[in-house]
């Protein structure tokens, strides 16, 4: 599957290659990261980022590395799983540290959920952030998705019960 390049006002969401790797790593793997995530490991290696990166295009997953469009900077990585069979798709996102709190996740989010809805047509886009993650569940709400549950004490990370919050949109809600 060949991955899509998208572009918003501030960004370029487009594949990852191992050219990122460098860079990659030392952001995803800041343990800040990995904390608000449900699967990024810590501490984060090249062999994670090579695994990610050559998984970025396997089983529908569409895996993209969030650039500024400024500077080419690499910030982050989105996703979407989309499962054709229901016309639906999970999407995620992560956001580097040093670059939180400029809108780019919101940004990034938007994209992604846009192009399952307008290109891919999917009838409905979903996503779950973790309770020690409430900036997820407002870039979410933003998008104008709705908290749909609350799975209880659903993931153990590092050694504690986390409750993850599911939101989730129709098509006919976008826009």
């Amino acid at each position: 599957m060949s991955l899509p390049t998208i572009r918003t006002e501030r960004l370029l969401l487009r594949p990852f290659t191992n050219d990122d790797i460098p860079v990659l790593v030392p952001l995803i793997g800041a343990r800040e990261v990995a904390a608000t995530t449900r699967s990024i490991p810590h501490p984060y290696t090249v062999a994670d980022a090579e695994k990610y990166i050559a998984e970025g295009g396997k089983n529908g997953e569409i895996n993209l590395a969030i650039t500024r469009r400024s500077d080419g900077q690499l910030i982050g990585g989105g996703i979407l799983r989309p499962e054709q069979k229901d016309a639906n798709a999970e999407v995620g996102y992560w956001i580097a540290v040093p670059f939180w709190r400029n809108g780019y996740a919101s940004e990034a989010a938007r994209a992604l959920v846009e192009y399952a809805f307008e290109t891919l047509k999917l009838h409905r886009v979903y996503a779950f952030h973790s309770s020690n993650n409430p900036a997820s569940g407002s870039v979410l709400k933003k998008l104008g998705m709705k908290h749909e549950g609350t799975m209880r004490r659903h993931q153990l990370k590092w050694g504690e019960y986390l409750d993850i919050e599911i939101y989730g949109m129709l098509s006919k809600e976008w826009k």
